[in-house]
């Protein structure tokens, strides 16, 4: 069975690369899906001194949450289960990381994110997964 892994950040590409994975399922079978927002840690020391780590977290919570509500409620409403994950951290590093970690077959994500200025063509993590994964990428635009 493939172990897919799919990077949400609430973009409107990464939801075409849920729909693109549930067409997948529906022709070829069951998989195995991970749904991973990662956070961009808040590396402020005047606000680390202000918020408490709870604080933080919940906010790491509340993004993750709202960055991944559309993906998590068209795989629900294809009845297509997933695993779904919040990581903290430098974002295509973290994609890298947790799809070697959860041994994943390929990485199926948007070609471009919500910080899509940055790159014309690619979005600068769909570029940055691509050179630094030994893991198969599909982008899907």
């Amino acid at each position: 069975m493939k172990n897919v892994l799919i990077p949400i950040d609430g973009s409107a590409n990464s939801l075409r690369a849920v729909r693109y994975m549930i067409d997948h399922v529906r022709e070829n079978g069951p998989c195995t899906l991970h749904l991973l927002n990662v956070q961009s840690p808040i590396v402020s020391g005047t606000v680390l001194a202000f918020i408490s780590q709870e604080m933080i977290q919940d906010y790491y919570d509340d993004e993750a949450k709202t960055a991944l509500g559309d993906a998590k409620a068209a795989l629900d409403k294809a009845g297509v289960m997933y695993q779904e994950a919040l990581q903290v951290g430098p974002i295509a590093e973290s994609i890298k990381t947790y799809a070697t970690a959860h041994q994943c077959d390929h990485i199926v994500m948007g070609s471009r994110g919500l910080g899509a200025a940055g790159s014309l063509l690619l979005g600068s993590v769909a570029l940055k997964v691509l050179h630094i994964s030994h893991i198969p990428v599909v982008l899907i635009n």
